[in-house]
This record gives structure tokens, sequence and C-alpha cells, in this order.
């Protein structure tokens, strides 16, 4: 008896952020880690999930540009994350961290 060999392909977080409660949750535990590339890639999968090409028109940014900046690799200017949240519609907030 021949056994069907398993295809597998990579897990992508972009295809499971289908919601904007799925957006928030994601982006909220990217944050508490707290490690800027991690952030940035976060933002490049949120933006592939929402459609790269219209998030990088509603923030004023070229398509590419926006791929390479929230890329893994990427160190997006701060200007550049905050134009992303407006596109995407997120706002950040701060709080007071407990000590």
């Amino acid at each position: 008896m021949k056994r069907k060999k398993t295809e597998t392909r990579p897990w992508d977080v972009a295809e499971h952020l289908k919601t904007e409660e799925d957006i928030a949750a994601y982006l909220e535990a990217v944050l508490e880690d707290g490690d800027p590339a991690l952030i940035s890639a976060a933002l490049g999968d949120i933006a592939r999930a929402r459609g790269m090409t219209d998030i990088a028109r509603e923030a004023g940014l070229g398509r590419e540009s926006l791929y390479k900046a929230l890329s893994p690799e990427g160190n997006p200017e701060f200007a550049t994350v905050l134009k992303v949240l407006r596109a995407l519609g997120l706002t950040l907030h701060v709080k007071a961290a407990h000590r």
C-alpha cells in the first residue's frame, strides 16, 4: 500500500488576521515582547493581511519601500510606523508599567 506524501507549506500569520480583534491581540502581544524588529515585522504581517498596496497608498508610501521597511530585516522610522498604524485604523496607547 502506497502512502500519500504529506504536503506542507509555511505558516503565514497574515492568513489568520481576519478580524479587528485578531489584529489587536496579535499586535498587543508583539508590543509586550518589545523587540523592534518583531514589531515592524508584525506590522508587515498586518499590512499584508489588509492588502499592502492599499495600506501603502493610505500611508502615502511606496508599496516596495513599505515591504522593505516592515520586513524582519527592516528598520522603519517612527514616523513610518505611525503612518502605517493610522492607515491600518489603529492607534498607539501608552500606559504606566507596573513595577
